[in-house]
């Protein structure tokens, strides 16, 4: 669908119409100098006595890029939602093996969100967020969020007016809402359909040409948020991104190790035999960080498995479209690590709204570069759970960093369903 830096390939393909989003190439490197260097000097001039003139004109910037950030959300989130739900249904019902592969991906996708829900609050209880972490929430609304009932949770799965939902930003029934769509449209003639994808696919390029805009001004945007964490935080603020970064990285390893695991229940393959064959998808994995320049070194770790070439050359380069093994455990992770540092009771209903919006999303989010697709699936995710997402805004800076873990267990997973499913069909 779109150039990534980690995930799917640049195009696909929906009811026989092909679909190419616009490429978008980011100023990764440039945004995680911003963050630094915003980050030193507001430290070096936490001492001194500015004008305020200079603070609030910093924090402007920072809140005007930050808003900018934001207003691209909803419609981007509704676009991608039904064009992603839509390739999988079309995925659906190209036979057997398909269909093997749909239910292994919900499996793990629903394990990673039920695994990061059940061990983060543990993690961090255990590990503790750094002092200086709070500095984050300089422009987040303070005091936590009120806790709904059940019955009151329940009732606002489904609004009565969608538009009404936008506006409130109310993530979960607009997700349910949006899915429900898109099935929908999947469902209808021919010319129909493709005439309703194609208006979410120019909505899609739309909102990614705006938002691509913005992240070229993710530097200085980033740049100015940090400088006012920095005045505040100090140093505590480099201690407190090291503490995110490994955090939310385990959820991912989780995800990593729970191939081999399903490599070897259901693939039939030994541990030590699987690690062997997938160790040179997972250097270009690591050295590259995308998953689609993986594909080639996981087709040859196929290969050394063994598995047929049938199912390999079917099921891998799906796998790569529409499958993003980390996707709610480590999207999870980062809404949980906000809700801490913002005090946000997460209730067992709330967990179950995270899990679910995360789970959805990841099917709209599958092939957008790294940077994109942070905000794309985590703003959804933290705004169903109740959770500030002014934090993201900085926490996009060094997703590189976790970007490595996702793309290294993304494309080990891909190859251990791939065994399953060829073991299946056996």
């Amino acid at each position: 669908m779109i150039l990534s830096d980690d995930n799917g390939p640049s195009a696909g393909e929906l009811g026989g119409q092909r679909f190419e989003l616009v490429a978008i190439r980011l100023p990764v490197r440039l945004t995680l100098g911003g963050l630094i260097a915003g980050l030193a000097l507001g430290m070096i001039l936490a001492q001194a006595e500015l004008a305020g003139w200079i603070k609030d004109s910093v924090s402007l910037v920072g809140s005007l890029w930050l808003r900018a950030l934001q207003m691209t959300i909803i419609p981007l989130v509704a676009a991608l939602l039904v064009l992603g739900i839509a390739q999988m249904a079309e995925a659906a019902r190209a036979g057997a093996a398909a269909r093997r592969f749909l239910t292994l991906v919900f499996g793990v996708l629903i394990a990673g969100g039920i695994f990061t829900a059940a061990v983060m609050p543990l993690a961090l209880a255990a590990f503790p967020i750094p002092e200086g972490a709070d500095a984050f929430l300089a422009d987040a609304p303070s005091g936590a969020s009120e806790v709904p009932n059940i019955f009151a949770f329940l009732t606002s799965l489904i609004s009565p007016n969608v538009i009404s939902a936008a506006a409130e930003t109310a993530m979960l029934p607009l997700t349910i809402f949006f899915a429900l769509f898109a099935i929908a449209t999947s469902r209808l003639p021919a010319a129909q359909s493709e005439r309703m994808l194609g208006f979410f696919h120019a909505l899609a390029n739309a909102m990614l040409m705006i938002i691509g805009w913005v992240l070229w001004a993710a530097p200085v945007g980033v740049f100015a948020l940090a400088f006012g964490v920095g005045l505040k935080s100090g140093s505590g603020a480099f201690a407190a991104l090291a503490h995110y970064i490994l955090i939310v990285s385990a959820m991912g390893a989780f995800i990593l190790g729970f191939a081999y695991i399903l490599a070897w229940a259901l693939g039939g393959i030994n541990p030590l035999r699987f690690a062997k064959a997938v160790l040179p998808a997972q250097a270009v994995a690591v050295s590259t960080q995308s998953s689609l320049a993986s594909l080639p070194a996981m087709l040859d770790s196929a290969t050394r498995l063994k598995l047929r070439e049938e199912t390999s050359e079917f099921v891998l380069p799906l796998a790569v479209a529409i499958f993003r093994a980390t996707s709610p455990a480590m999207n999870m992770a980062v809404a949980l690590y906000v809700a801490a540092l913002v005090g946000v009771e997460i209730t067992p209903a709330i967990a179950f709204a995270g899990i679910m919006v995360a789970l959805i999303i990841s099917v709209g989010s599958v092939s957008l570069p790294g940077s994109i697709s942070f905000v794309v699936s985590i703003g959804p995710i933290a705004l169903a759970m109740g959770v500030p997402i002014e934090p993201l805004a900085l926490l996009v800076a060094v997703e590189m960093l976790p970007d490595i873990m996702r793309t290294l267990a993304n494309v080990t997973m891909n190859v251990a369903v791939t065994s399953a499913v060829d073991r299946s069909k056996g």
